[in-house]
């Protein structure tokens, strides 16, 4: 396990990338590209695209002068999903429901492959290398594309019964809000994603007013008083492009709304702060998939 190296695969609404990630957490190739969430209901189209950037970034590592091996494949994708990634249907990619995802990369790679939801691969992520080490118990979550979110409770990631459990951006913040990709209305997804603030203010997210920007804020902090209410947190993690490019006027907002919706003695006093690995995150994130799945060290064994 010393030696071992990880094919690390994040698949998001906007982009996919992949990468050969050590056991230290050290990024030692990357391959990017835009995910094709656009191509009606043909799942072969993103999938291609998925597994160009494996053969690129493998090749690159096969010609380069490590003589790690790599042992495992981590990927965070999108959900919702079934136990386990061997089925996905991410709401931000149409062509993908019920897609065969653990099964078609196992066919492309030898290698075991493991799958989880990307915000939870970030939570272990965020344990391992980022901003949560050395805690018990947080929130990590994403706000980008979507909304999506990961929750390591007593020291152990949540899985629920179909490994969906987190996702906090179907926690209603606006009831008879906007109706969501899900079938509700009112998800933080439907008011607060990427793709929600586009359709609200006709124009891309990193266009948003100041105002957009802190009423993404107060809807996110929202929603994590109820979690903080609910689960005694303390602290959560926020990621993902919108958040971390709205910057001081999101987290502000955050952190105000949170004040006046967690009051409990356990909940008052939570915190919202950025995630602590930047870009890193999804990709280690997915690395921390594989190599928990392997048993590698890490503050998911104990």
């Amino acid at each position: 396990m010393m030696d071992s190296l990880c094919l690390a695969i994040d698949i998001g609404g906007t982009k996919m990338c992949a990468g050969i990630v050590d056991n230290a957490g050290r990024v030692l190739a990357e391959k990017r590209a835009l995910t094709p969430n656009r191509s009606g209901d043909d799942p072969a189209v993103a999938f291609a695209v998925l597994a160009g950037l494996i053969e690129s970034v493998s090749a690159e590592t096969l010609l380069g002068s490590s003589s790690s091996r790599i042992a495992v494949c981590g990927v965070g994708c999108g959900g919702p999903m079934t136990q386990g990634g061997e089925t996905v249907s991410p709401l931000n990619i149409p062509g993908w429901r019920r897609f065969p995802l653990r099964q078609r990369i196992a066919e492309i790679v030898d290698l075991p492959v493991y799958v989880d939801n990307d915000a939870k691969a970030l939570a272990l992520g965020e344990w391992w290398k980022g901003s949560a080490q050395g805690l018990n118990s947080f929130l990590a979550a994403v706000v980008s594309t979507g909304v999506g979110g990961g929750i390591v409770l007593d020291g152990r990631l949540l899985d629920g019964n179909g490994g969906n459990c987190g996702h906090i951006g179907h926690v209603i913040v606006e009831p008879d809000g906007r109706k969501c990709a899900c079938g509700a209305r009112g998800c933080l997804e439907a008011e607060a994603s990427g793709t929600a603030i586009e359709a609200i203010t006709g124009q891309p997210a990193a266009r948003a007013s100041r105002e957009v920007k802190v009423r993404t804020g107060l809807l996110v902090g929202r929603a994590l008083a109820c979690v903080a209410n609910l689960l005694d947190l303390k602290l959560a993690l926020i990621a993902g492009s919108v958040a971390l490019g709205f910057g001081s006027d999101f987290f502000d907002a955050a952190q105000e709304e949170l004040n006046n919706s967690a009051k409990l003695d356990f909940s008052s006093g939570a915190i919202v702060k950025p995630a602590g690995l930047g870009d890193g995150g999804p990709l280690l994130g997915a690395a921390a998939v594989g190599f928990r799945a392997l048993g590698a060290p890490g503050p998911w064994v104990g």
